[in-house]
């Protein structure tokens, strides 16, 4: 069987900008040859498999938190998965978001998995990318995920989060549009609206002071008139095209608008990563840093495990243009200040922190998910990852990665 480019992958008139994936990346993909299985080189340059054997994942940003375990937990289930990640996180976040580290684990780990440096902005090579594999699923995790640092680079953060996610919703409208498409959102689309509603001031923590929400911020939150921060507009814009191509085109999609999204393989720094990053400096006697709220703001915290548990559940029995809160709910909540007892008590070592009164721009006093709507359509997943094990699994990663004894 000889496969050669497609000539009805229809470009005609469709504006591209200049490729910010270079030749090389798009003629080096590097793919892991399973077992059995023949590769082909398209005429494109870009690789695949003529086999069918195993159902293929594509995972954008699939080098950070979300995207590295999606891989990981999809290939365990017999995927091959196919990521697409060009290491924008060091470009946004600096050194310490690199994450070279985790695409050279990818590569040696995963017999089926194949890696492709393609900048998500650049529509042709999507198109191709997307039209040759056909996915059967796609899991959209890739964006510029500080609500801090898009302030600077505006058009760059609005050219990934909204952009990018048209680029890969047009490719999947046109080549698969039966493959559930799944989209990493953000409870940033809600603003700063849950900063409005009726909240009490407890020892260590804020917490709503409404019985209406009682179980967290329902899906049927507004997300309009607030601040957003430039981050959560970006996100928004993306949350509602994923929406729109479910109900205008009648494709399988969803948006999951997650909490505080952590793990071990969380490369956490002060701009993206709260947990991750505050165990970091709890570990390397770093000051951290308290915007406000008298470090009583509260946050939801879910494994990366459990969310990639529930967009296998989604694949398995998808539905239209859906929309899921996904956090840790009120059970795997806390506050900073109690992030901190509890990091303390597991390293035995004293935070060291600074406070500043004014709170960060679109920031939440008091969030966390209401977690009935996904448990009512999926009610054989639930949360696997309580917040002693999440504390534990960071601190260790934390310490292995910087060579200390973790007995």
């Amino acid at each position: 069987m000889h496969v050669t480019a497609s000539k009805s992958i229809s470009t005609s008139g469709l504006w591209c900008r200049r490729s910010r994936t270079s030749t090389k990346d798009l003629q080096e993909i590097s793919l892991s040859f399973a077992s059995g299985h023949r590769f082909v080189k398209y005429s494109t340059g870009i690789w695949g498999s003529d086999s069918v054997s195993f159902p293929l994942a594509l995972i954008t940003g699939s080098c950070g938190l979300i995207g590295s375990e999606v891989c990981v937990y999809f290939h365990r289930l017999g995927f091959r998965t196919a990521g697409i990640d060009n290491n924008q996180r060091a470009f946004f976040l600096g050194p310490e978001g690199d994450t070279t580290w985790v695409r050279r684990r990818l590569r040696a780990e995963l017999d089926r998995y194949s890696h492709y440096s393609i900048d998500i902005r650049d529509r042709q090579p999507i198109l191709e990318l997307v039209f040759q594999l056909k996915p059967a699923v796609i899991i959209h995790t890739a964006a510029q995920p500080s609500h801090d640092r898009a302030a600077s680079i505006p058009f760059d953060d609005f050219e990934v989060n909204a952009v990018g996610t048209l680029n890969l919703l047009e490719a999947a409208r046109r080549f698969c549009p039966d493959s559930p498409f799944i989209h990493m959102s953000t409870n940033k689309v809600y603003g700063d609206l849950p900063n409005q509603v009726r909240l009490r001031e407890l020892e260590t923590r804020w917490e709503f002071d409404d019985a209406d929400l009682a179980h967290g911020i329902p899906e049927s939150f507004s997300i309009d008139q607030s601040k957003h921060s430039l981050f959560g507009a970006s996100k928004a814009a993306s949350d509602l095209l994923v929406q729109e191509y479910g109900r205008y085109f009648g494709m399988p999609t969803c948006c999951l608008r997650g909490g505080c999204l952590t793990g071990p393989n969380h490369a956490g720094v002060e701009l993206h990563g709260f947990l991750s990053y505050l165990i970091k400096c709890n570990l390397k006697g770093r000051e951290y840093k308290i915007y406000g709220y008298k470090g009583k703001q509260v946050r939801d915290n879910i494994h990366a495990e459990d969310v990639a548990r529930f967009i296998y559940e989604f694949y398995k029995a998808p539905r239209v243009a859906e929309v899921y809160n996904l956090g840790g709910g009120k059970d795997n909540s806390c506050s900073i200040v109690e992030a901190f007892s509890m990091v303390e008590a597991i390293t035995g070592r004293r935070m060291r922190s600074h406070y500043v009164d004014e709170g960060r721009i679109g920031d939440h006093i008091c969030y966390y998910s209401d977690l009935r709507k996904m448990k009512s359509h999926y009610p054989s997943w639930t949360i696997t990852k309580d917040l002693p094990q999440i504390f534990t699994e960071i601190a260790t990663a934390w310490m292995e990665r910087s060579g200390e004894a973790t007995a």
